[in-house]
């Protein structure tokens, strides 16, 4: 680098000064190699300040500013402004925070000016790697992508379909409700838990803007921020949602009626290998779970179900696909998973059926 790096340390008048001893690091940074200049000022932030930097710049003809003062977040925006009009690329600036990591945390100075130090040397090295960006546009995607259906999702589906846009929601259970579907009453108004959620549900199952993908999971993800292509894989459900009327008749014929633990009420009590996930469920159709179902583990299972449903909607040969889809922005809404109580053996969880998680306390108390 022909013209150096130039080095600027704020006083920020006492927020850094009071703590940091900026003209004691302001002459280290001088002697450092590719330091062309090195200067200690009371707001760097100031028009004054900005007009040294610049005047700096251009009689010096400095390739790298590196300035030692508050977050980023507070004048980044400001420092690039004043490289561009000192014709230097924006992206040549490093900017080390002294004032929230270090002198607002502790009053011991010499810690203070260390740590600062560090900071300093760290964006003095750094500064000499980066390179020139050029800024530019490009269209967006007008769509959005959801990843998972609980009510964080929900809402979430629902903003942005409020906002005209069109959303992929995508769950990977057979209905969406997530965990607050399990809850009886909601903290702290301890108002109904479904109350507030099946309207929400129904809303969004009943949008032209929102694509909800149940029994689904996002495999892969690539591109960059306003144009991203996700692969979405759809398993089975083995049920045309569009026939099935979800009366319940393959769920009592099905061969292992009531000998599977059910999700819906955390292993409190058992259902078939084919199954309506709960009574408000979204879409409200039966599912099969691979998982248990005799004939899709065995072939040894009568199909007893198939020939108790009247409208013909259960296919034990559906097979699932992928979806490619381009969106422009991805929300994570994946919601918890419950820790595994059985790993702290002295709770007695899973030994004594009166130890339950609190989840399984919710599904006890709950109306439903």
């Amino acid at each position: 680098m022909a013209g150096g790096i130039g080095f600027y340390i704020c006083d920020c008048g006492t927020n850094i000064a009071g703590v940091v001893d900026c003209a004691g690091i302001a002459g280290r940074a001088g002697e450092q190699p590719g330091v062309r200049v090195a200067r200690r000022y009371p707001y760097l932030c100031s028009d004054p300040g900005q007009e040294m930097i610049r005047r700096d710049i251009e009689e010096l003809a400095l390739e790298r500013v590196v300035v030692a003062a508050c977050s980023p977040r507070m004048h980044e925006h400001t420092f690039r402004r004043t490289l561009t009009d000192a014709g230097l690329n924006p992206f040549l600036l490093e900017i080390a925070n002294v004032r929230e990591q270090c002198s607002w945390v502790t009053d011991e100075r010499g810690a203070a000016t260390e740590k600062a130090w560090a900071l300093a040397m760290g964006a003095i090295r750094r500064a000499t790697y980066l390179e020139p960006l050029v800024t530019s546009s490009f269209p967006v995607t007008d769509t959005a992508l959801v990843i998972g259906g609980g009510i964080a999702g929900i809402h979430t589906a629902l903003a942005i379909a409020g906002a005209h846009k069109k959303v992929y929601m995508v769950e990977r259970g057979p209905s969406i409700g997530g965990h607050m579907a399990m809850l009886d009453k909601t903290f702290p108004t301890l108002d109904c838990s479904a109350c507030i959620l099946t309207p929400k549900m129904v809303e969004a199952s009943r949008s032209g803007l929102i694509e909800t993908m149940t029994l689904s999971e996002v495999t892969s993800l690539s591109g960059f921020k306003g144009n991203f292509k996700a692969v979405i894989k759809t398993a089975p459900r083995y049920v045309d949602i569009d026939r099935c009327t979800a009366c319940g008749d393959c769920v009592r014929e099905c061969a292992l009626a009531g000998r599977v633990p059910g999700e819906f009420d955390a292993g409190l009590s058992k259902r078939s290998a084919i199954h309506i996930p709960f009574p408000q469920a979204v879409p409200l159709a039966a599912a099969v779970d691979p998982a248990s179902c005799l004939y899709l583990n065995k072939g040894k299972c009568k199909q007893q179900c198939v020939e108790a449903c009247g409208p013909g909607a259960i296919d034990l040969e559906q097979e699932g696909h992928e979806t490619e889809v381009e969106v422009g922005a991805v929300v994570v809404a994946t919601g918890f998973d419950l820790y595994d109580c059985s790993l702290v053996p002295r709770l007695g969880y899973g030994r004594y059926p009166e130890v339950l998680d609190a989840l399984q306390f919710e599904r006890v108390l709950s109306a439903s």
